[in-house]
């Protein structure tokens, strides 16, 4: 698949870099898509509606930053596709099962899932100076379980996954809270706040410089566990049942132990992202 690369500020980031951070931010876009498109109000034709499947096409313009040092921003023009039925949901490199939920009566619904999916994470050498002499870090394939809880106050959501690949060994628990605001049948705002636990294997992979890896400029540093904290705010606007454009913008305040590392010259991360979603 080609994705086309409209401006790029750093010509020494390598294509490697660059094709893995378009790819990392095509699983969030999609995945931001799908669980709008999902909460809009029933009788439009959504993924909502279980008694059927829905699918879409769609194009998103996405400007975001690496935390490592050396990588500036870029802005990724990517395609989205999205699918979803009452037993499976697929979005960009990701993919849910859909297992038996849970009816809590009055206190909402509870949905349980298996989730697998890419996780493009990682670099190469070459792809800043500040990382010569660094190992390759891979991406690789995560897998494991989520529960969401459907209430009237919001959605409370619990997810864990693990790498599969065995690169980093790592695993990452998340823990969300967002709200659908509806004005009336065409404006959706859905503000979201999600912590991410990640395991001292996968800082340790992702940020840790070996002891081979240490320069004078580059001190070893062994990863610790830490939390990531990830504000947004997602809005999407229903011309009709099939054209919608959606917003998502996200700032990330990073754990600890990823701020203190030789490889990070940021405290957070932040993305922009603007999309249309034509819906079948």
């Amino acid at each position: 698949m080609s994705l086309p690369h409209l401006t790029s500020r750093r010509t020494s980031t390598s294509t490697s870099m660059r094709r893995a951070a378009s790819l990392s931010a095509l699983a969030v876009v999609l995945g931001a898509a799908v669980s709008t498109v999902a909460a809009q109000p029933a009788g439009r034709g959504g993924p909502g509606d279980e008694e059927g499947s829905s699918w879409g096409l769609g194009l998103a313009v996405i400007n975001s930053q690496s935390p490592y040092r050396g990588v500036d921003r870029e802005t990724k023009a990517l395609p989205m596709i999205r699918f979803e039925n009452e037993y499976v949901k697929v979005g960009g490199p990701g993919l849910e099962i859909k297992l038996p939920g849970l009816d809590l009566r009055d206190a909402g619904r509870v949905k349980f899932g298996l989730v697998g999916k890419m996780e493009f994470a990682g670099y190469e050498a070459s792809d800043s100076p500040f990382l010569a002499g660094m190992a390759e870090r891979k991406s690789g394939f995560w897998g494991g379980a989520k529960a969401e809880w459907d209430n009237e106050v919001a959605e409370v959501s619990l997810q864990w996954i693990a790498d599969a690949s065995g690169h980093s060994k790592g695993q990452r628990f998340s823990l969300g809270l967002e709200k659908n605001w509806h004005f009336g049948n065409r404006l959706m705002l859905v503000p979201h706040l999600t912590a991410h636990w990640l395991d001292r294997k996968y800082v340790d992979y992702y940020y840790g410089v070996r002891a081979a890896e240490a320069t004078a400029g580059r001190a070893a540093y062994a990863g610790k566990s830490g939390v990531d904290v990830e504000l947004g705010l997602r809005t999407m606007y229903l011309f009709d049942r099939h054209h919608s454009l959606m917003l998502d913008v996200s700032a990330t305040r990073l754990a600890s132990s990823i701020k203190d590392s030789p490889l990070v010259d940021r405290s957070s991360s932040n993305r922009v992202m603007l999309g249309y979603l034509y819906s079948f």
